[in-house]
Formats: C-alpha cells, structure tokens, sequence
C-alpha cells in the first residue's frame, strides 16, 4: 500500500496551539475553559471558522458535538474521523485533548494545501464535556454518542451550581438539530498527550495506544451534627469530616493494596457548614478507582463500601454512596492500532504500545466505530495542571502519526471494499 508522501506544518500547528491558548488562558500559561460557559462557546465558534475556511462543512448534534467535515471522493460512505475536546479542567493546560482537536484541523488544512482527495470524507470532531470537571461524569457526550447513557439523562445532569446541562447547552447556543449518536463512522483516531511519565521515562516519541482502563466515580455523603466546637467534648461530637478524613485513608489504603496497577484518587471534599468554630455536621467528597482489570475494579468497590461502612460506625456517623459512572476497560481496534503502529514506524519514530490510565471520547466511541489513538509524551508526565508541557516536535510527530494512519486506513477499506 503506498501512501502519499504529506507532512503536516509544524510551525502552522503550533501557532494555532498557542494562539487558541489565549480563550481562557490564565496567568500561569494554562488555560480555564469549562464547558458550555461562554469561553467554551467563543472556542468552539473559532473552531467552526477555521474548520470553514479549510473547507469543511459543519453540523451540531444535539448533545454539541461539533462535526467538520471534508468531502471525499465518494460521499456516501461514512467518514474517518478525528475526534477529541477544547474544554479543560479549571486549572487546565494547553494540551490536554486541545492538540487532538487542533492536529485534525491541520490535517484538514494539510490535504486541503496539497490538493488531495481521499476516498472517504475526513471528520474532525470536538466532543462535549470530556472533561467531566463541571457536570459529571465524563466523556458525556461521547457516552451518548456510543450508547452508554440517554440524551435526556445527560440533559439532567447538574453543576455544583444546580445549572443542567441541557439548559447550559441551550444558553450558549449549541444544541444542533442531528440526534446524538445518529451519525455512522467508518474510524475514529484521537491524538492526546499520555497525561503520564512513561513516554518521557523511555524517550520515546509515540505512544499506540491498544485501550484504556477501566474507571470508577463515586460520590459519598457522611452525615454526623453541626456542633460548637469550643463546648462539644471529644467522646460526644459526631465528626463528619474527622469520619471523612479516615475513608479518604481507607481509599488511598485500598488502591495501594491492588497496586502497581490500581489507583484510587479523592479529588473533591466539601465541609458543611464550613466554619472554622463549628464542628462539621455533613462531608461530600468524590472517589475515582481505576484499573485496567474490571473484575479487581469490582473487588475494589467491595472493599470501598466495607471499609466506609465500618468507619461510619466507628466514628457514630452515617453516611451513603452511589457510583456515578462506570467506565469498563476497552480494548481498541486492531487495525486501528496497527494503523498508528505502522505510520509512528514508517515516520522513524521510537514508539511502545501503551494502554491508557485516563479516559477519553475514544473509550465510548469505540462501542461503535473502529477507534484507537496516539499519545505524544507530556514534561514529566504532568497533566489536569497549568504547567501541562508538551515538545513542539512531538506533537508535530504525533500529528504526522495522526495523518498517515488516516491515509492508510481510507487505503485500506476502499481495498476492502473492492475485494
């Protein structure tokens, strides 16, 4: 199979990286961007012109997913996709998820440069809420778009605020008129940075990612009694946060158990009434287990709810727990994967097959469409952060990547197809 011989512009993409890094851009070089508030809105309108000019056409489902597409030679056929995000977490860098979005876009621009056709319609997509960091869970509307949750489900869901995200999808004016989930692709390829060490720690350049591993979220409310803290003795307070502070303990303990694989994280605690001479009467707070096993992700979540159950007691509180998202493990698709294998070998690039710690849009996309995706190293493997760093040489291999398994997989099923 013989692929035309295209190279993204480096100097091109990073510009639009670093430009597009002003929408929301904080002081300390990340950027601030949560989805469906008004910054989200201006990125996503800037992402609709540049993908025009390229070129493409443009439609909305009603879940805000953005689809551009470049006509092909024979339109009829589903597209290849490219799909990834442009929100961050409130303390966001440039690249998480930016770089998937904005290497389609140059690819787009890239075959529109040269001139070149391919047989299926190219699709560079930014899928809504990946981030999960303002409504919950994550990868929402990828999770529509693959059949995990309903549309009216995820219209429910609600921010820290009480605000829906359907109402909030309404008020920026995103909400297009094709049914999420109603729109055939022949592949999807996401490029993202790893969000972790191990690239750096091998110098290599590539990452083929072969699936990501399954993730759990939890949220648990422990309920004891608002008291003074001054005339409360110790034997008599009902400490919702001291009971809190020894669960978060026990999380920590049950992801160390189930290492080097397992981890468990605590990344959101509320203490109400949240003064400083009151004792606290009610704790909220959040708890994510991973793993790439789900039967040890289950055997976690037994000991989760032992281990909570016990400390309640202990410490004379109650306290309730709901998992809110359950994300199984998923095993990308091998043409896809030998796909990006190939280009990052033809490319010279050092590469290592990989599985991935964090989730993406890919996981759900991949219950319906041939999907996997390329990681590019990030500075010592730091993500969710504002000093998120990332080699202008490696995203522009990753990108190269990004276009040649593109290529060679609209090669390839046009040779199917004709077989």
């Amino acid at each position: 199979m013989s692929l035309p011989n295209l190279a993204i512009d480096p100097a091109r993409l990073w510009d639009t990286i670093m430009d597009t890094a002003k929408i929301g851009g904080t002081a300390k070089g990340g950027i601030k961007r949560l989805t469906l508030t008004e910054l989200d809105a201006e990125v996503r309108r800037w992402f609709i012109a540049a993908c025009e000019e390229a070129g493409c056409t443009v439609t909305i489902d009603d879940m805000g997913n953005i689809f551009a597409r470049r006509p092909g030679r024979d339109n009829s056929l589903p597209p290849i996709a490219i799909g990834s995000h442009l929100d961050t977490q409130p303390t966001g860098g440039k690249y998480d998820g930016i770089i998937g979005v904005l290497s389609g876009l140059e690819l787009l621009r890239t075959l529109r440069d040269a001139g070149y056709e391919t047989t299926h319609p190219i699709e560079v997509i930014d899928w809504t809420n990946e981030e999960g960091s303002r409504f919950a869970p994550a990868m929402l509307s990828s999770g529509v778009f693959g059949g995990q949750f309903t549309r009216d489900w995820a219209y429910a869901r609600e921010d820290r605020d009480g605000v829906r995200f359907g109402d909030a999808l309404t008020e920026i004016g995103f909400v297009g008129e094709e049914p999420c989930g109603q729109h055939p692709l022949a592949a999807h390829f996401e490029l993202h940075i790893e969000q972790g060490p191990i690239l750096e720690a091998e110098d290599r350049v590539i990452g083929v990612v072969t699936g990501v591993q399954g993730m759990r979220w939890y949220e648990v409310t422990v309920t004891g009694n608002d008291s003074h803290a001054g005339s409360t003795p110790m034997p008599l307070r009902h400490d919702a946060l001291l009971a809190a502070a020894r669960m978060i303990e026990a999380v920590h303990q049950i992801a160390i158990r189930n290492a080097p694989d397992a981890v468990g994280t605590v990344g959101l605690i509320e203490a109400r009434p949240n003064s400083r001479n009151v004792i606290p009467g009610e704790v909220f707070f959040t708890v994510d287990f991973r793993h790439p096993d789900d039967a040890v992700l289950a055997s976690m979540e037994q000991a989760l709810h032992a281990a909570l159950s016990g400390i309640a007691e202990a410490s004379a509180v109650t306290h309730a727990v709901s998992c809110i998202w359950n994300s199984p493990a998923v095993r990308f698709d091998a043409e896809c994967i030998g796909a990006v294998r190939h280009a990052a070998e033809q490319g010279g690039f050092p590469h290592r097959d990989i599985i991935s710690g964090a989730g993406h849009d890919s996981a759900y996309v991949a219950a319906v469409a041939p999907t996997s995706m390329i990681f590019v190293p990030c500075a010592r493997g730091i993500s969710h952060n504002e000093l998120e760093s990332a080699e202008p040489e490696h995203v522009a291999a990753g990108a190269n990547v990004l276009l040649q398994a593109v290529l060679a997989m609209d090669s390839t099923l046009v040779e199917r197809a004709r077989a």
